[in-house]
């Protein structure tokens, strides 16, 4: 859990965990939106297993710009200039609103599981 997390949770009174937070990793070279719960942090073996990929590692900020259209910190689960491989964090199930980037580092929308699903066309699994 991070001090931005917690930060942006009680200024939208929810729990840390109903932040999803859109991580850009570089999953076997090609880019991988992971939407994880705020609470806790992405294992990358456990999201490799299940994908059945080699190697993923954190992408850096010119692979998240290029990939979203976007810059760290604020990048939204869609409205990328290519659909991006999506991965959507099981744990934010069992939220009933979760909020996400909204495409800059200052702004937030609410989304249900099952919008934020469709909207990513992302698979839910878990992450840790």
């Amino acid at each position: 859990m991070n001090e931005r997390n917690t930060l942006v949770a009680a200024q939208l009174g929810c729990e840390v965990g109903a932040i999803a937070n859109s991580l850009v990793f570089e999953c076997d070279g090609e880019p991988l939106l992971v939407m994880a719960s705020g609470a806790a942090r992405v294992d990358t073996g456990v999201v490799a297993g299940h994908l059945g990929a080699t190697e993923i590692r954190k992408a850096d900020p010119k692979l998240v710009r290029n990939a979203t259209g976007q810059v760290i910190g604020g990048v939204a689960p869609a409205g990328h200039p290519e659909p991006l491989r999506t991965v959507v964090d099981q744990t934010l199930a069992s939220y009933p609103v979760i909020w996400t980037a909204a495409g800059t580092a200052d702004s937030v929308m609410p989304l249900t599981y099952t919008q934020l699903l469709t909207l990513t066309g992302g698979v839910a699994l878990p992450v840790r």
